[in-house]
C-alpha cells in the first residue's frame, strides 16, 4: 500500500501529515464523494514547534523547549537577511541544514513509529526562494542522506489538496492565500488539466506585516492607545479583537492586488480563493476576502495543515507510480486478462437462453482473445449492453 509523507517547515511551526493509499480512493456508492472529500481534508497529521535542540552526543530532537539550555529557532525561512547559524560540536550548521535536520527528524520518526519504511517524502518551500535558495536547500537534504526528498512549492501542495478535496477542477486559476504566524504570502496557481510542471503564476509575494505575529503586534499597540481590554484578561475586547483582525486582512487586499498585476490579471480572471495557514482560522479572515474579492473562499477545517496534507497526497501519488512501475508486466494486466476471458462464457450462456441464434468463435492464444460474431446488428448492441461490454 502506497504511504506519502508530506513535510511542511514553517518559522513557527512544523506539521507533518501521512496519507495512504486509501485516503482518497473509496468504493463507488451515493456517498463516496462525501467520504473522498473527508479522507483527502484530513490524513494524520502532527504539529509542533520548529526548534531545534541537540543532547550531549549531538542528537537533534525537534519541537522542544527546554527548562534548562537554549532551543534554536527562527531558521525555517531561507531568506532572512540574518541568516540563523548553530554550532553543534565541530559542526557549523546554516539555516538550510537546520531544515534538513528537522525533515531527518521527522522521517526518521514516522518510519519508526507508523511502521511506514517506504513512505514517499514532500518537503515543501515558500514560492518565493530563487533557484539559488533551493539548490541550497537540496544540497543540504542530500548531505543527510535525504536525495529521495522530493522539494514543492508550497502554493502547489496547497492546490494539490484542494483537487483531491473537491475532485477533478475545471482549468483555471486559484489564488493561494497562506497567513501564517510569521507572514502572509500570497501565490496564482494555474489547476486543471493541462497546466504546466511550474504552475504559479506571475510571482509569489510576501510580506511580514501581515500575520499571527503582526496583528499580535498592532493588537498590543492599539491596547496600549486605551483600547478597552477584556474584563480581567489584560487583553482586547472580543468585539474590538474582531474589528481589528477585520481591518488587518482589508489591508492585505494590496498585497492580492499587487500579485495579481504581476501575472496580467484580475480578481474576474481568478476561479477561487484557497485560504491556508494557521493565522487564516479566525472567521472574519474568509469573510472579508469573500466580501471584498467577491469569489468562492474555500479553507479547510484547519487550514494549518492544508499544506502538509496536499504534499503528503503528493507524495503518495509518487510513490504509487513508482510501485507500478515496478510491477512485471503480467501482473499489471493479470486483472484485464481475467476480465476478456469470461466474455465468452457469458456469450455462450445468453445463446442457452434463446434471445437469438449466433456463431462464437473463440480463440485464445498468448496474446489474447479474439472473438467473431455472426448476428444481426441490433442483437449486438443489445446483447453486449446486458453483458456490460457495450
Amino acid at each position: 500500500m502506497a504511504v506519502g509523507l508530506g513535510l511542511s517547515i514553517g518559522t513557527v511551526n512544523t506539521i507533518s501529515a501521512l496519507a495512504q493509499e486509501g485516503s482518497v480512493r473509496v468504493s463507488r456508492g451515493r456517498h463516496a464523494l462525501r467520504r473522498r472529500h473527508s479522507a483527502a481534508e484530513q490524513p494524520p497529521t502532527a504539529t509542533r514547534r520548529t526548534t531545534l535542540t541537540f543532547d550531549s552526543t549531538g542528537t537533534a530532537r525537534v519541537g522542544m523547549m527546554p527548562k534548562h539550555g537554549r532551543a534554536i529557532a527562527e531558521f525555517a525561512d531561507l531568506t532572512q537577511r540574518t541568516r540563523r547559524q548553530a554550532r553543534v560540536g565541530h559542526r557549523a550548521l546554516s539555516s538550510a541544514d537546520l531544515v534538513a535536520l528537522v525533515a531527518e527528524c521527522l522521517i526518521t520518526e514516522v518510519r519508526r513509529d507508523c511502521r511506514a519504511a517506504d513512505a514517499g517524502v514532500t518537503l515543501t518551500y515558500p514560492a518565493g526562494y530563487d533557484e539559488d535558495l533551493i539548490a541550497e536547500l537540496r544540497a543540504a537534504l542530500d548531505a543527510v542522506g535525504l536525495g529521495q526528498v522530493v522539494l514543492v512549492a508550497e502554493p502547489v501542495a496547497a492546490v494539490t489538496w484542494l483537487e483531491a478535496a473537491r475532485g477533478p477542477l475545471m482549468p483555471g486559476l486559484t489564488l493561494v492565500y497562506d497567513l501564517g504566524g510569521a507572514g502572509l504570502d500570497v501565490t496564482l496557481v494555474r489547476v486543471g488539466a493541462g497546466r504546466s510542471a511550474d504552475p504559479i503564476v506571475g510571482t509569489s509575494l510576501r510580506s511580514p506585516e501581515f500575520g499571527g505575529r503582526a496583528f499580535g503586534a498592532m493588537v498590543a499597540e492599539r491596547g496600549g492607545r486605551g483600547i478597552a481590554p477584556a474584563a480581567g484578561t489584560g487583553g482586547v475586547a472580543g468585539a474590538t479583537a474582531d474589528q481589528l483582525r477585520t481591518e488587518h486582512v482589508r489591508r492585505s487586499l494590496g498585497l492580492v492586488y499587487r500579485c495579481l498585476r504581476t501575472a496580467d490579471v484580475t480578481m474576474a480572471d481568478v476561479d477561487c480563493v484557497l485560504v491556508v495557514g494557521g493565522a487564516a482560522r479566525p472567521a472574519e479572515v474568509s469573510e472579508v476576502l469573500a466580501a471584498e474579492l467577491a469569489r468562492p473562499v474555500i479553507m479547510a477545517p484547519d487550514p494549518e495543515r492544508t499544506i502538509a496534507n496536499g504534499a503528503a497526497i503528493m507524495a503518495r501519488r509518487t510513490t504509487a507510480a513508482a510501485e507500478e512501475g515496478s510491477k512485471p508486466d503480467g501482473a499489471k494486466y493479470r486483472g484485464t486478462h481475467r476480465r476478456v476471458a469470461t466474455v465468452p462464457a457469458l456469450l455462450t450462456r445468453w445463446t442457452r437462453l434463446g434471445r437469438t441464434k449466433f456463431a462464437v468463435a473463440a480463440g485464445m492464444s498468448a496474446g489474447g482473445i479474439g472473438l467473431a460474431l455472426a448476428l444481426p446488428a441490433d442483437a449486438v448492441v443489445a446483447g453486449l449492453a446486458e453483458l456490460g461490454v457495450w
